[in-house]
């Protein structure tokens, strides 16, 4: 590097004219950095600041693009029916100082809950559910994000790992994530929000129509038209 030349921040400044530096897998900065670093980049498509390291996602594979599009429907069904909810797919969330995660899905209270929308339209604290598609049980969304989502008070998490044909639903219950237990019939119901229903073997066989289904029976209960009505209220 030229003498007149001076890394600061990962940027190279000469004279006063700055480079923005790309952000690269492993990067350790401040999320201040990462989003200065990402807005450089309008064609990178996914990148995450997990406890200040930076870790971008590789090209998109079948393999988790199927398993995202069907989340995707299954929660676009609920939100229909649930007026109040929010729905967003691979958007940026700050979380704290050090986390920045990009999930594949997430479903928030929009008033009222955990976190806002902030004037630079990021979501801004702990959505209230996030839904993410792994490979397997290697992945960091099952070590890192892991914690990261329990200690920020994300209140139910969703794993599906592809290659181990599971599905993992965890729910904070004092600070600590406990799996969510189904029925006989592998059905597993959210706490937080009422009449979202899974079936998981329907899911991982693809069998979207009883995904569906499954679904329909709980936004059928009460418990969801009283949720409905209280987030409207």
């Amino acid at each position: 590097m030229p003498k007149s030349e001076q890394k600061v921040e990962g940027r190279i400044v000469t004279g006063i004219v700055p480079k923005i530096l790309p952000l690269e897998n492993g990067d350790r900065i401040t999320r201040a950095e990462f989003e200065r670093r990402y807005d450089a980049m309008p064609n990178l498509k996914k990148a995450e600041l997990i406890e200040g390291v930076v870790y971008m996602g590789s090209p998109v594979r079948v393999i988790h693009g199927t398993p995202h599009a069907y989340i995707i429907g299954w929660l676009f069904a609920y939100r229909v029916a649930t007026p109040g909810v929010g729905l967003a797919d691979n958007t940026t969330v700050r979380l704290d100082p050090d986390n920045e995660p990009q999930p594949d899905v997430l479903l928030r209270i929009e008033v009222g809950g955990q976190s806002t929308i902030s004037e630079d339209n990021y979501v801004e604290g702990a959505p209230e559910f996030i839904a993410e598609i792994a490979a397997s049980s290697a992945s960091y969304d099952l070590r890192e994000k892991l914690r990261v989502y329990q200690r920020n008070g994300v209140q139910e998490y969703l794993i599906w790992q592809v290659y181990n044909q599971r599905v993992d639903w965890f729910r904070l219950r004092e600070g600590e994530y406990v799996a969510l237990s189904a029925d006989a019939s592998g059905i597993v119901r959210s706490e937080v929000f009422p009449g979202l229903w899974l079936s998981v073997p329907a899911l991982i066989g693809g069998d979207l129509g009883e995904v569906q289904s499954v679904l329909q029976m709980g936004l059928a209960t009460p418990e969801h038209q009283a949720f409905v009505e209280q987030l409207n209220g």
